[in-house]
């Protein structure tokens, strides 16, 4: 049955490139396959890349490519170690990858969920199969507006690439809470505290379990952190974040890093 669904699907896709030739979700150009970046968009994403924080992610200078990776921290983690086990984010939050998550967030190309999946999936190689994917939450009222969650997009969309497990529900957002984006770190932090909560029917599913907590962009770390702390109280043994991209204050690609 899975072998005939993929030739459907393979058909499928060469009947919509057909009719809808692929383009570059940046500039409009044509591309040789749907969900590519052409030749002149690619280069100008900020991808990041090693030498990064071994506890957060954060990319680091380059004079730091001598050092073992998984012995790079950077001051901030050294003098406050997150909630979270690590952040894999495919870009810097910038133009380009902002303009990705807005159309997928608030245009309603819902495509470019494959898109976002599939630039993660490069982030996956060395995940073992007890892996969960969960995806951050939205409020009811706010998932009725929009029509969907971006995030369960693109985590449904990893997990059939992948293969690894997802439990689409088993965070819940208990509470609507207001727009963060005009709001400090501490009012984000407040804005969200006691929010999110466990499904009690999924909470089986979370004891023992590494966690992937699927999201469209790292901002403040609020929203994702509080995520990460219901998750480790219902008993995840380990909680890393999976984003599109990831936000950084200015001068912070370059942090100072310990080893």
């Amino acid at each position: 049955m899975g072998k005939v669904s993929d030739h459907y699907r393979h058909a499928l896709g060469g009947f919509v490139d057909l009719i809808l030739p692929p383009r570059c979700p940046l500039c409009g150009e044509m591309v040789l396959e749907q969900g590519g970046f052409c030749g002149d968009c690619w280069p100008r994403l900020r991808l990041i890349s090693a030498p990064q924080c071994g506890s957060c992610g954060r990319p680091l200078g380059t004079d730091r490519t001598h050092l073992e990776q998984d012995k790079l921290i950077c001051a901030p983690c050294l003098a406050e170690p997150p909630p979270h086990d690590g952040i894999r984010a495919v870009a810097i939050y910038d133009d380009l990858s902002r303009r990705i998550a807005l159309c997928l967030k608030h245009a309603g190309r819902i495509g470019l969920a494959k898109l976002i999946a599939g630039q993660l999936l490069r982030q996956m190689p060395d995940l073992e199969e007890d892996w969960l994917l969960v995806p951050v939450p939205l409020h009811r009222w706010r998932l009725w507006r929009r029509g969907f969650n971006q995030s369960q997009l693109i985590a449904s969309q990893l997990a059939y690439m992948h293969g690894t497990a997802i439990s689409a529900d088993a965070l819940l957002r208990t509470k609507a809470t207001p727009p963060l984006k005009n709001m400090t770190l501490r009012q984000r932090k407040e804005a969200v505290k006691n929010v999110f909560a466990v499904n009690p029917k999924k909470a089986g599913q979370l004891s023992g379990r590494k966690i992937m907590l699927v999201d469209d962009v790292y901002t403040s770390g609020a929203t994702s952190h509080a995520c990460v702390k219901v998750l480790k109280k219902a008993g995840a043994s380990r909680v890393e974040i999976m984003c599109w991209a990831r936000v950084l204050r200015d001068g912070e690609a370059g942090l100072e890093a310990m080893h």
